[in-house]
């Protein structure tokens, strides 16, 4: 039975907090709000609690998870070494939606980083998520509290939908403000690197670094990743849902239209995400909403190809399942 507990999103209740931290630290998978989605949480030291997040969410063991620690001080605490671009990094962005890889120390346990010998640590900009890592006293392994593929969740409802029976507890904060999840950057060799877009653009982190290089991944889940978020199919709903880069695909019974960045075309039924922030906040709850709404499927206008939406580009890629050419089918 998974139980649901009520907390301040700003101010969060010290008696729920140890509630949740006790479970965590006993073993068992609480969801928790960041600023970015909801997040599975078990302690990142204990191999057998991590092994649950894996079958909870029915995730393969090739996708690393994200361990979210409280502070920088923390970070260095649990980094077997900590580069320059990484306190540049951190300094910068921290706490907020980027996660940083970094060589993993051995107290962490290796199923975390799917066995490699790094680990994305990220300091998250959401109290109750950080009330919670300090009341544990040790990194909480996190990534989105659903199911595997499935659209990510950012309100509790969203966990509660796909997760019930499947964990021990939910803390319900109310919905997460930024939508998307963080940016990852591999700062463990000599050249940093994106590893998945986010939140924070790759102009933001140019201005920090100067230079950095953008890695493409689109993985089939047959080997071991540094980071989350490279499968060719993910943040996907349960309906079909196909994109078009140019133009507008001829309406059929039962469609509904996902505009992003553009205006909804006379006549669709669907919604229209305007710019940018917005779209990140509420791109998984509409996404949900229309999958839920009973829509035979659901055909994406694609956002324009600028940095500002590279973030919202890649999510929308990899949900979506075809390609729809200019007054196609």
């Amino acid at each position: 039975m998974t139980v649901t507990h009520r907390v301040d999103a700003s101010r969060p209740e010290a008696a729920v907090i140890e509630t949740a931290a006790s479970a965590l630290r006993g073993g068992e998978l609480v969801a928790f709000a960041t600023e970015t989605v909801y997040g599975l949480g078990a302690d990142a030291t204990q191999a057998d609690a991590v092994a649950k997040i894996f079958v909870a969410k029915g995730r393969p063991q090739t996708n690393p998870l994200i361990a979210h620690v409280s502070s920088v001080d923390m970070a260095r605490q649990w980094a077997e070494s900590w580069s320059d671009a990484a306190e540049a990094l951190a300094s910068a962005f921290w706490p907020g939606p980027l996660t940083l890889i970094v060589p993993r120390p051995s107290a962490i346990a290796a199923s975390v980083s799917a066995g490699l010998n790094t680990v994305g640590l990220r300091v998250p900009d959401h109290a109750v998520a950080r009330a919670l890592i300090e009341a544990v006293e040790r990194p909480i392994a996190a990534p989105s509290a659903n199911r595997s593929e499935h659209v990510s969740p950012t309100t509790a409802q969203h966990v509660v939908d796909d997760l019930a029976g499947r964990i021990a507890m939910v803390l319900d904060s109310g919905p997460t403000g930024v939508g998307i999840e963080s940016t990852v950057v591999d700062v463990s060799g000599a050249m940093p690197r994106v590893l998945r877009r986010g939140p924070i653009d790759v102009a933001s982190l140019q201005r920090v670094l100067g230079e950095v290089r953008v890695v493409e991944r689109h993985s089939d889940g047959s080997t071991a990743e540094a980071s989350p978020g490279q499968s060719i199919r993910h943040y996907a709903p349960d309906v079909p849902c196909v994109r078009v880069l140019d133009g507008m695909a001829p309406a059929e019974p039962g469609d509904v239209v996902l505009a992003v960045g553009q205006p909804l075309p006379e006549g669709s039924i669907g919604h229209a995400l305007s710019d940018p922030e917005t779209a990140a906040r509420e791109l998984y709850a509409v996404l949900r909403r229309l999958e839920q709404g009973g829509a035979r499927r659901i055909v994406v206008l694609m956002p324009p190809e600028t940095d500002p939406w590279a973030a919202l580009r890649d999510r929308l890629t990899r949900a979506t399942t075809a390609l729809l050419p200019k007054n196609s089918s």
